[in-house]
């Protein structure tokens, strides 16, 4: 198993630089000739949306569908990828940041049914209590 980076998914996603572009694509097709997996773990989810959406102003519809090629390609062990699919139900249906959904889905899973925050942008969530 081989742990995958923002940047280099950042490149296989936009395909801004050809040469870091080639270079991730080869190091995915290589893995899926050797039946190899492909580890991304939360904190990189986390922070493809954010450079998605700051350094790249994608729309979150744009962000949401970037997400679920990721959570969708066999070759990817996505960790948390059951938490994930929820975030980004609630990313894609609130106007809360995937971050956040993430959290709230992660700490429900851990046996927390809502997580307490002052971010009144959350209120419309159901894993979240607004103080």
């Amino acid at each position: 198993m081989i742990g995958l980076d923002t940047n280099l998914l950042i490149r296989y996603l936009t395909k801004d630089d050809s040469a870091q572009y080639a270079k991730a694509s080869r190091l995915i097709e290589q893995a899926v000739q050797r039946d190899e997996r492909l580890l991304i773990n939360s904190i990189v989810l986390c922070e493809i949306t954010w450079v998605l959406d700051a350094a790249y102003k994608y729309s979150r519809a744009d962000i949401a569908d970037a997400l679920e090629r990721i959570l969708h390609t066999a070759q990817f062990d996505v960790e948390r990828a059951p938490e994930a699919r929820q975030a980004l139900d609630d990313f894609r249906s609130t106007q809360a940041g995937f971050a956040d959904a993430l959290i709230g889905r992660i700490n429900r899973s851990l046996g927390a049914p809502r997580t307490a925050t002052f971010d009144r942008g959350l209120k419309g969530l159901d894993t979240f209590s607004v103080l």
